[in-house]
């Protein structure tokens, strides 16, 4: 469909005139229909009066203003619709934006195309060629990857602290709300549906533990361990004495005054540490519970001997991460969740962990897919953020809630879809004659 032939929407529509029925130049609704390709399941109005899709459809995305169409158009994708939504020029009406969920499910499968040449060239002249200027992007997104080179090499000991203080350093209180009590960052595990989050974190908990066949007197080291959740739960509830780290100074002072605040400190103890400056000594078991998809997939040699030299003969680690559904896919992330969420994140194929793990020297005895729990923890924490969107909005702004908001709900429907899983995978360091210290069965099961 040619510009100049403005009669019918995307959806077969009409296109909605602005007030007063004069246009110059092409309309929002005109743009839209340029760029996408069938029918749009959404309506999107403009800020020019101009529509297109159905009139009855159950999400309307309102473009509030040029800047929020120039965003659109100069960064077709998910990272030109997240730069104008975060920035207030796009809204969703019909979900709420602490969970998007609805919006991003009925999106997902708009076709965002290049328009055909002479309708290009059409389009630049009615905008004006300064609005295929980039706008600048908001001041939540990251820098690009070519200019982060600053900060250091990628997954440089530099670099990767400053990606964690973009990502993990919001706002305790911010996390307290949203993540819930345990503050647990990680995939939780429900025996139902019906499980609470508080449930369902610390069955995950106590998966870990069985797996590590945790018991009183034991060491534990837990990398990356976020606000301590592993390591207060091993303490209190095993008896083990658990020590953590975190390259977040923020989660490393919450986690040290939870484990004062419940006796836990003859112990368990939290400190602000790279996993690569880890006490050089060896522990009875390891985990490592969201740690991996940081670290780079080229890293995964070091990362995981690392891990297998932490281990005396015997001991078990139990490494938890998020992963692509296959070997072949781009290990690096997507535009927003680098810009926005994750910066520097990489994710490999569960038979590339598994084989890197082996090739360290460990043995794989079990392997888990635990995809399902993942998508049901987003959806509570997205209850979470909606419940307590006001006092989140005031703590870190709307433009960050909205974020989290949207990346809760975008990652909740990749897991749904198998776009990616989450694997936990148990290994062990085998000692003499390849005496692995693991049963016949594993001995977590009934």
């Amino acid at each position: 469909m040619s510009l100049t032939d403005r009669s019918q929407g995307a959806a077969g529509a009409p296109a909605t005139p602005p007030p007063g029925g004069r246009r110059i130049g092409p309309t929002v609704a005109d743009i839209v229909r340029a760029l996408t390709a069938g029918p749009l399941p959404v309506r999107v109005r403009g800020y020019d009066g101009s529509a297109i899709g159905p009139t009855d459809a159950g999400i309307t995305l309102s473009i509030r203003s040029e800047r929020g169409l120039s965003y659109l158009i100069t960064a077709p994708g998910d990272l030109g619709m997240a730069r104008a939504y975060v920035s207030g020029d796009l809204d969703l009406e019909g979900v709420h934006p602490g969970d998007p969920y609805e919006a991003l499910r009925v999106l997902k499968d708009v076709r965002v195309r290049p328009p055909a040449l002479t309708d290009g060239l059409a389009l630049a002249r009615g905008l004006g060629w300064e609005r295929l200027v980039p706008p600048p992007a908001p001041p939540q997104e990251a820098l690009p990857r070519w200019k982060r080179i600053l900060g250091g090499l990628r997954h440089s000991r530099s670099r990767d602290s400053n990606a964690v203080l973009h990502h993990y350093d919001v706002s305790n209180a911010f996390y307290e709300k949203v993540l819930g009590p345990s503050m647990t960052y990680t995939c939780a595990v429900f025996r139902s549906p019906e499980d609470t989050l508080e449930q369902a974190q610390a069955s995950k908990y106590d998966l870990v533990a069985g797996k590590l066949a945790l018991r009183s007197g034991m060491r534990l080291l837990d990398v990356g361990c976020g606000w301590g959740g592993m390591v207060r739960h091993a303490a209190r509830e095993y008896g083990v004495r658990a020590l953590g780290v975190t390259l977040s100074r923020a989660q490393a002072q919450w986690a040290q005054a939870a484990i004062e605040r419940e006796g836990l400190s003859e112990l368990a103890e939290v400190r602000h540490l790279d996993y690569r400056d880890a006490p050089r000594e060896q522990f009875d078991v390891v985990s490592s519970i969201g740690l991996t998809e940081h670290v780079g997939v080229r890293n995964y040699p070091s990362y995981f001997g690392f891990l297998r030299d932490r281990l005396r003969p015997e001991g078990r680690l139990l490494n938890h991460c998020i992963t692509r559904a296959d070997n072949r896919a781009p290990h690096r992330s997507g535009a927003f969740i680098d810009r926005y969420v994750f910066p520097d994140g990489e994710l490999a194929g569960p038979g590339r962990v598994i084989g890197e793990i082996h090739d360290v020297g460990l043995e794989v005895h079990h392997e888990e897919n635990l995809r399902q729990h993942y998508a049901l923890t987003l959806a509570a924490w997205c209850r979470n953020l909606v419940r307590h969107w006001d006092f989140c909005v005031a703590e870190v702004g709307m433009a960050t809630a909205r974020v989290w908001g949207l990346y809760m709900a975008g990652s909740r429907l990749a897991f749904e879809r198998n776009g990616i899983q989450l694997h936990q995978v148990l290994s062990t360091r085998n000692g003499l004659d390849a005496v692995s210290g693991y049963p016949l069965r594993p001995d977590w099961l009934p």
